[in-house]
């Protein structure tokens, strides 16, 4: 199958941005579940949420006072933000828009109803009344592009890239929330008793993860077990672990993928050296920072390889 390299790369990052969309969903939606689960002033401050999407310059930019409305109003109502559902969810509308003839005709009216909800409900969600909704909303149509993908694109180079493209960006906030929260949480010993088992599982759910670590961990969530789970269960589709091998997998049909699959197997080898009991809280944040830097390394191995010239 011939694609063109500007289509393959506009699918790649459809599915990135509504990928991204997601998941900073879940992450807040999490987060404001925490603060009222717990006691006034044991929860970690709102600007946890800044430094795991890395959007501190952006949020400078914007405000000075990195308080609940700030940060919620950065995320879920500024628009122009590059770090805001809004960006994702309109930059994802727009690699769709101009990728249509290979995509499912139902993905356009699905994401262009995205847009258009987060464009109307955004500015009234940034409190707490209606907050809530307007996060499950964005979940649960991202889902449902996603849904429409899997069960009517054929699994030619287009699904490929829509795979590649989830898989990297699924990764990437996976390692993510697991750097910051994880070295947040870890700080936070001694100073959390009683409390850590919902600092944890607030960790997990962000990710969606909490039920499934449930049922195959047990009810107690415990900080090595967590950080574990996400990174290394291979049947999880959240994991660092499962991502990367599905990377792999969607790899292996294209053609001139030998670069990327060296990256991929370098990301692999880092993986199979990680066990969270050998590390305490600043070997753990190095060990995530050498992971990162192996999956920007594989979107640039893939960005050269396909998207800087016309290439089947």
């Amino acid at each position: 199958m011939i694609m063109l390299s500007r289509v393959a790369e506009r699918v790649y990052w459809m599915a990135r941005y509504i990928e991204r969309a997601e998941d900073t969903a879940r992450l807040v939606a999490a987060y404001n579940h925490l603060v009222m689960d717990i006691p006034r002033g044991s929860q970690p401050g709102w600007e946890i949420l800044v430094r795991i999407l890395d959007a501190d310059p952006v949020f400078d930019e914007w405000f000075n006072v990195r308080n609940e409305q700030n940060v919620l109003r950065l995320l879920i109502g500024e628009a122009d933000a590059a770090c805001s559902i809004p960006y994702a969810v309109k930059a994802a509308r727009e690699n769709v828009r101009t990728t249509r003839d290979v995509l499912p005709d139902e993905v356009w009216e699905l994401v262009n109803e995205l847009y258009l909800y987060t464009a109307d409900a955004s500015e009234h969600s940034v409190g707490r009344r209606n907050r809530q909704q307007y996060l499950e909303q964005v979940i649960q149509r991202c889902q449902v592009i996603n849904g429409v993908l899997r069960s009517t694109l054929c699994r030619d180079h287009s699904y490929r890239f829509i795979k590649l493209g989830q898989l990297l960006e699924r990764a990437d906030m996976t390692t993510r929330i697991i750097d910051v929260g994880a070295s947040d949480f870890l700080e936070r010993e001694g100073a959390a008793q009683g409390i850590e088992h919902l600092l944890w599982g607030t960790l997990l759910k962000s990710m969606s993860a909490l039920g499934a670590y449930r049922r195959m961990i047990g009810p107690q969530v415990e900080k090595n077990a967590a950080v574990d789970f996400v990174f290394m269960e291979s049947t999880f589709p959240r994991s660092a672990r499962f991502c990367i091998r599905g990377i792999r997998e969607e790899l292996g049909p294209l053609s001139n993928n030998k670069a990327a699959l060296r990256v991929v197997e370098r990301t692999r080898r880092k993986l199979r050296g990680f066990e969270s009991i050998e590390f305490d809280q600043s070997a753990l944040h190095a060990y995530i920072d050498e992971l990162q830097l192996l999956i920007s390394d594989l979107h640039q191995a893939i960005y050269e390889s396909w998207f800087h010239s016309d290439a089947g």
